[in-house]
């Protein structure tokens, strides 16, 4: 058996896509007559890396041919990596095992991948190590997202898939051509072991990138044979080719369980803790509010502007909920990517009313309670109001626009709580 692993071909401003790349290595293994390919694997890393395209993927190809055929393949290939630009720095690891006999070193490193940072040099120690053949260009940063992706298989165990479709060479870099209406009745249809293929809040095509790039389409989902049909049933423009991916989307792989005491930038976190600061709009329409633990420990969080709907749950909000937020951390800010409510507060202390006239009581003075000055009637103290609440237990998400990769939506399943999807 042959694992291939590979990342950072891309580009964010001249395009082409390294699933792209993964694909046409893979389509020549398959046609060849005495090999075959198990699994294209899709790998989505620290969304908060910040040297990647938008969505951080590396990719993996197990095989059964042999390394030395697997590596002329590769080579013939690379040269489509647009390394013109100066921030593509390519970078492939190959080795004769299988899947499951990677050694758990490199089943760590990919582990922390997805959840942490590594540089060039750590990638490097784990190849000389075990002896991986390996193709880079640049700086190799992309050794990185290639040695991870080897290991990928044996560190995770939730796994979904996306059926990814490619533009002909031609039309790469004009608009693309694709029925609106034949994308929303396919995920109307396909829904919902095929998610995020449109947002009908915001009326857009998730599916659809606006990058430049050779995607035409990608259909997300939990069953191969739904994200197949989603797409089969999407009328567009000629599609050059298409490739399944097993993929960890869909899944908060990123997310580590953590206390607000401990959080550090760069990394995603589940927390829990109570509302200490309302929720405040500033300019640019993004949302801002405090959770604290129990020790005091404040984290700021935000859903920006980019979240759109999601932003009038966050408002709902108030002082004294226990919620449970998810998101990347960033200058010491936890970006909402989900929250649970956990309890709410359901009532106020208000300035009673006179129970005979209706009026509102005024202070009787410090410490005194209220008196109605028109009847006399007199009260200790404030009266319990109930409040009318727009939310409710459970998780919120952010709607499917605005999305990450690898995200887990809410229609999944598998939380903790009640869930409230968007869609």
């Amino acid at each position: 058996m042959t694992v291939i692993g590979l990342d950072d071909t891309d580009s964010r401003e001249a395009g082409m896509c390294t699933t792209y790349l993964a694909a046409r290595i893979a389509d020549r293994l398959a046609a060849a007559d005495d090999w075959t390919v198990d699994r294209r694997l899709l790998v989505r890393l620290n969304p908060a890396v910040e040297h990647k395209t938008r969505g951080n993927a590396a990719l993996s190809i197990h095989t059964d041919a042999p390394v030395d055929v697997a590596r002329e393949i590769v080579r013939a290939e690379l040269p489509l990596a647009e390394t013109d630009d100066p921030r593509t720095n390519p970078g492939v690891v190959l080795t004769d095992e299988s899947a499951v006999e990677i050694p758990e070193a490199v089943v760590e490193f990919a582990r922390e991948a997805v959840r942490d940072f590594h540089d060039v040099a750590d990638a490097r120690e784990l190849i000389e190590r075990f002896g991986y053949d390996t193709l880079e260009a640049g700086n190799g940063r992309g050794l990185i997202g290639a040695l991870a992706a080897l290991g990928a298989w044996v560190a995770f165990e939730e796994w979904t898939y996306e059926h990814i479709s490619y533009r002909e060479p031609e039309r790469r870099g004009t608009p693309r051509e694709v029925d609106a209406e034949s994308v929303f009745a396919a995920a109307e249809a396909g829904y919902p072991a095929a998610w995020d293929t449109v947002d009908g809040g915001e009326d857009e095509l998730v599916c659809v990138p606006h990058a430049p790039g050779p995607i035409l389409h990608g259909i997300r989902g939990d069953a191969s044979a739904v994200v197949r049909e989603v797409a089969a049933g999407i009328e567009s423009e000629p599609i050059e080719r298409t490739s399944l991916f097993v993929t960890n989307q869909g899944t908060d792989a990123h997310l580590r369980e953590g206390t607000l005491g401990i959080v550090r930038d760069g990394r995603a976190y589940r927390v829990t803790g109570t509302v200490t600061e309302p929720p405040e709009t500033r300019e640019g329409g993004h949302v801002f509010l405090t959770v604290a633990g129990e020790g005091g420990e404040e984290l700021p969080c935000a859903a920006f502007e980019p979240t759109k709907r999601f932003r009038d749950r966050v408002r709902a909000l108030r002082v004294g909920d226990r919620v449970t937020v998810g998101g990347e951390v960033g200058d010491g800010t936890l970006k909402l990517e989900k929250f649970a409510v956990r309890d709410l507060v359901r009532a106020e202390r208000v300035t009673p009313t006179c129970p005979d006239c209706g009026r509102t009581m005024e202070s009787a003075g410090r410490d005194q309670g209220y008196r109605c000055r028109e009847c006399g009637t007199t009260t200790a103290g404030k009266a319990e109001r109930e409040i009318d609440r727009d939310l409710e237990v459970g998780w919120y998400e952010v709607p499917p626009c605005a999305r990450r990769h690898i995200a887990k939506p809410l229609v999944r399943g598998g939380f903790d709580a009640p869930v409230h999807p968007e869609r």
